[in-house]
């Protein structure tokens, strides 16, 4: 086999979530091979291991079926171009970072070049769009999944498959340090802190944005010592975000808005009103009283609502197959129902109780050596073995 001086693996992530799930796959990646070139397409998280984007990965971050419609021209002319230079290069493998609308064609394409194929994340087929598993039965060489429950859908479909938890149960701690998150953020230990997290992208910060501003105006008045904290994915969804602030006359809120720091103020916060998506999965493992909202433009949630396969779309429940949480989607996502479903989760001591219960036992359940774990299995695809099969 090549030294990994003279290979060279392939990633794709195409939005912030990815980004940080990437990053951990690539430390534990550069822990066994330090000296493997590694590009395509990523975000700082990944930068930080070395990791060369070829193209800036907010030219793929979009949301929605019929949101993409106008960018499809654009990110199929991104898709095309990284197939021709990878075709061209043939790096020992290629990785997909979830993504699945993007990472699964392009992986079809280049395994049917001879080029291995791994997919990190398997797509949520288990809620939503079960025909996919046909296409990731063609596309993927290995399939590298987070939850546990995923390995025997896999492999009842033919298809190879390693659990290797959960990175973000790694990153995450076991036990929330508020006092240190408030301190990081200057933000006061004496009254209750809820934090805002409309989404990452500019659509869920149209959509969600202002129905979460006016929830706050409402909770304030029931009371008004709360203390409010959003952080912001970028500084383009800042300024939006703060326009959407001043146009609705929300600057007596005195949200404090940060840059980044989206951990800090799930763990800094008594309860989280947050869009429904990893997010909420994060705000879980801080264990947190959370209500998950959602709003998107209506003909892509009328195709989207009829090919759920399950009651839940929020992980924490679809984990824990029941409603722990409040959702609130679409029409039913109201500032007052906002509101109300917020408020519960800040005086409900019992329900606070139970979900630190019921979170920490879920927080273990995900908690591998994702890093080890899934670097393990590209290195084994790299050197043309099976993954796990020399452990098992």
């Amino acid at each position: 086999m090549a030294s990994s001086a003279d290979q060279s693996v392939a990633l794709v992530a195409g939005e912030s979530s990815g980004d940080l799930l990437g990053s951990r796959l690539l430390a534990g990646l550069r822990a066994q091979m330090p000296d493997l070139r590694l590009h395509g397409i990523g975000g700082p998280h990944m930068a930080e291991q070395g990791f060369v984007s070829d193209w800036p990965m907010d030219q793929l971050t979009v949301r929605g079926l019929f949101e993409i419609i106008p960018r499809y021209r654009e990110i199929k002319g991104i898709q095309n171009a990284l197939r021709d230079k990878l075709l061209q290069e043939r790096p020992a493998a290629f990785v997909g970072v979830d993504y699945p609308g993007f990472n699964l064609g392009l992986e079809e394409q280049l395994r049917k070049a001879g080029i291995p194929t791994i997919h990190f994340i398997g797509p949520q087929i288990w809620a939503w769009r079960g025909g996919r598993i046909k296409k990731i039965a063609r596309a993927v060489s290995h399939m590298l999944v987070i939850f546990p429950f995923e390995e025997s859908i896999y492999r009842q479909a033919g298809i190879p498959v390693t659990y290797v938890g959960h990175p973000l149960a790694e990153v995450i701690p076991m036990q929330p340090d508020m006092p240190g998150a408030r301190w990081r953020l200057g933000l006061s230990e004496m009254t209750r802190v809820v934090a805002i997290l409309p989404g990452s992208r500019m659509s869920e910060l149209k959509h969600n944005g202002p129905g979460f501003l006016e929830a706050a105006r409402l909770l304030r008045q029931r009371d008004p010592s709360l203390q409010f904290v959003t952080p912001m994915a970028g500084e383009k969804q800042m300024v939006f975000f703060n326009s959407q602030i001043e146009q609705g006359g929300y600057q007596d809120l005195q949200i404090k808005l940060v840059l980044g720091q989206s951990h800090a103020a799930m763990e800094a916060a008594d309860a989280v009103l947050v869009a429904s998506g990893t997010a909420s999965l994060e705000v879980a493992l801080f264990k947190k009283p959370m209500v998950i909202a959602y709003k998107m433009i209506w003909a892509s949630y009328q195709i989207m609502r009829h090919m759920g396969y399950q009651p839940w779309v929020g992980l924490p429940n679809i984990l824990a197959r029941e409603f722990l949480v409040p959702e609130l989607l679409q029409d039913a996502a109201t500032p007052r129902a906002l509101a109300d479903a917020m408020w519960q989760q800040l005086e409900d001591h019992a329900h606070q109780r139970r979900l630190v219960h019921r979170f920490t036992e879920m927080h273990h359940t995900l908690l591998r050596d994702t890093s080890k774990e899934s670097a393990q299995a590209v290195s084994e695809v790299l050197q043309g073995r099976r993954p796990g099969a020399s452990r098992i």
